[in-house]
């Protein structure tokens, strides 16, 4: 089963079950996914809608932070549920340490040595850790390593 299919599945679930906020969240990524499939003119791959839901939680997020700086508990408890959700769907991100080894792996492997080499090791790295990392921290780690 696909993770759109299971995505349904569990939207259709939630509806049942009447879980309106896990309702709720799983439409809104159902019609992104939606959208982006019709844009693209092609089925997502599951990495693809991965991707997608990587992007979704981001939103959401940078949502909570800025709740938080407002002091709207009410609706960052929402968000926090709606973040819970999302991420029962994404596979476990890399540890800074498996990162770091990486990184340091890549560096050598090119012979970068200056921050004028970080375009170059960002691609390699990014490219080999699609959807497994957060992109600021595998850009954090890479500055770290070449200053």
């Amino acid at each position: 089963m696909s993770l759109l299919e299971t995505l349904r599945k569990d939207m259709i679930l939630a509806t049942k079950e009447k879980n309106v906020l896990k309702m709720d969240i799983l439409k809104m990524a159902i019609a992104t996914i939606k959208n982006e499939q019709i844009a693209k003119e092609d089925e997502l791959t599951d990495e693809d809608v991965e991707k997608i839901l990587r992007k979704e939680v981001k939103k959401i997020e940078d949502s909570i932070e800025q709740f938080g700086k407002m002091g709207r508990d009410d609706l960052l408890e929402k968000e926090q549920k709606q973040l819970e959700s999302l991420q029962e769907y994404l596979p476990e991100l890399m540890s800074e340490e498996d990162l770091q080894k990486i990184v340091k792996g890549k560096i050598s492997e090119l012979g970068a040595n200056s921050m004028s080499d970080m375009g170059r090791v960002m691609g390699v790295v990014m490219k080999e850790v699609s959807g497994k990392a957060d992109g600021n921290l595998v850009k954090e780690i890479v500055q770290k390593c070449l200053q």
